[in-house]
């Protein structure tokens, strides 16, 4: 409550708050514009419903694409290129490696490079996009199929993308911060309202007169589904939070005397890459049924296709049925996740800046040791956070293939949008921490100077 209060007494808090809510309503008003000259099917509703890629689309568009609006790619081209060009920056593209030891000089170019490719990517995939839903007749095209039919509609989406990437900018620059993790935050939230209230419908409502008896079943299972949801928060905090500390010497500047050493720790944090894996994942699910619908509209609705769809049970020889398309997501989660962890923590290199530091880790000798016991460290940690991070990303599959809620998957627990939603919750609570720390060190340094 404390902080509540300091937060309500902070101006310049409560002015950026009230910064980010507005540009998040001007996001939610053109989510509900749609591009002219098309029309939306109900099919195209229920397909968001499922835990597939385009409903992960859907959310990295702030629940745009649901709608076919002008801001239906959302953030995903500049997610996609920010990864890409991250990747590049690893020794592999020599210019790009140079850009990135080049401090704030090099920051703006690699960003500026970054936009450019969100262009490019953009435009590849929103006519993927259209010609995806124009082949599943999730929306119909009022305004022909010729070329500058296609031409019009990618240009209106890319101008939405850029504009909701410059929306985001504003965010971080006036609002709270990490504005492209708050306008996915917002997309996510918004469907949590709607998933509690249509479970209070199916358990408590439906069953009011059908006797006290049912009633008191719909009761008990609502409250259930709630106490498990809380135990699903409560574990996706637990492994966002969770990390091995290696602990790390720094010799001091009187020598290597132990005395004189400065001990600190090297955090590895469990989930590490993030919902990263999930979104390299879903776009490669996706990739094969976009690439199809560029060759024709019987390509496009092909039945191997079937087999990428992680929502879906695929027939096999004997009557039986697998799940190949969420055995392929699970795997490529979890290969993704120790690929990026890889990526955003190297041993070799760490290894190198310990022995021109002077730093090391007690017990183990420097150099090549110091890599392979932060590699197994790593391995080790990242091993864990990639099954919890398939477990929770898979899991409202798992419910919805099993048919726990009858067939309805927008009853389903888990899944990236509450990875998301937990992560960027507690991004913006050290955001509000750090700007009320700093008002109290200003208030602290005001006081002394008067006295």
């Amino acid at each position: 409550m404390k902080k509540i209060a300091n937060i309500f007494k902070n101006k310049e808090i409560m002015n950026r708050i009230f910064f980010t809510i507005m540009i998040l309503l001007v996001i939610r008003i053109g989510a509900a514009i749609t591009i002219p000259g098309v029309t939306v099917s109900e099919e195209l509703q229920k397909e968001m419903q499922n835990a597939g890629a385009i409903g992960l689309m859907d959310l990295l568009g702030g629940g745009a694409l649901q709608n076919f609006s002008v801001f239906a790619l959302g953030v995903s081209p500049y997610i996609t290129a920010q990864i890409i060009v991250q990747l590049l920056s690893k020794d592999v593209l020599p210019a790009l490696t140079e850009l990135s030891k080049q401090g704030e000089y090099g920051r703006k170019k690699s960003e500026m490079a970054t936009r450019y490719l969100t262009l490019l990517l953009g435009a590849v995939q929103a006519y993927g996009i259209i010609k995806t839903m124009e082949n599943k007749s999730y929306i119909t095209l009022n305004i022909g199929n010729g070329f500058w039919s296609y031409a019009y509609i990618i240009v209106i989406i890319l101008a939405g993308s850029m504009l909701m990437m410059w929306l985001g900018d504003q965010i971080t620059s006036k609002g709270l911060g990490n504005g492209i993790s708050v306008i996915i935050f917002a997309g996510c939230v918004r469907s949590l309202p709607i998933q509690i209230s249509t479970a209070f419908n199916k358990w408590i409502i439906q069953n009011q007169g059908h006797g006290s008896s049912e009633l008191l079943k719909g009761a008990f299972q609502f409250l259930i589904y709630i106490l498990v949801f809380i135990l699903i928060i409560a574990f996706v905090i637990f492994i966002e939070l969770s990390k091995r500390k290696i602990p790390v010497q720094h010799a001091g500047r009187g020598g290597a005397n132990p005395s004189m050493a400065k001990a600190s720790f090297l955090p590895i944090k469990i989930n590490s890459a993030g919902v990263i894996p999930v979104i390299f994942a879903s776009s490669i699910m996706l990739a094969p049924s976009v690439i199809a619908s560029f060759i024709s509209a019987e390509a496009g609705n092909a039945p191997w296709l079937k087999i990428f769809s992680y929502s879906e049970m695929t027939p096999m020889p004997g009557g039986w049925e697998m799940p190949w398309g969420l055995l392929i997501y699970l795997t490529l989660t979890v290969l993704f996740c120790f690929f990026y962890a890889s990526i955003q923590i190297s041993p070799q290199q760490l290894a190198e800046n310990f022995q021109k530091s002077g730093s090391y880790i007690p017990g183990i000798r420097p150099g090549n040791e110091t890599e392979r016991y932060v590699a197994k460290v790593l391995n080790r940690v990242t091993c864990l956070g990639a099954i919890s991070l398939g477990f929770i990303a898979g899991l409202p599959v798992i419910l919805t293939l099993s048919g726990v809620f009858g067939g309805d998957s927008s009853l389903a627990l888990g899944g990236t949008s509450l990875i998301i939603v937990v992560g960027v919750a507690i991004e913006l609570n050290s955001q509000i921490d750090g700007l009320l720390a700093g008002k109290s060190f200003e208030e602290v340094q005001a006081a002394g100077a008067n006295n």
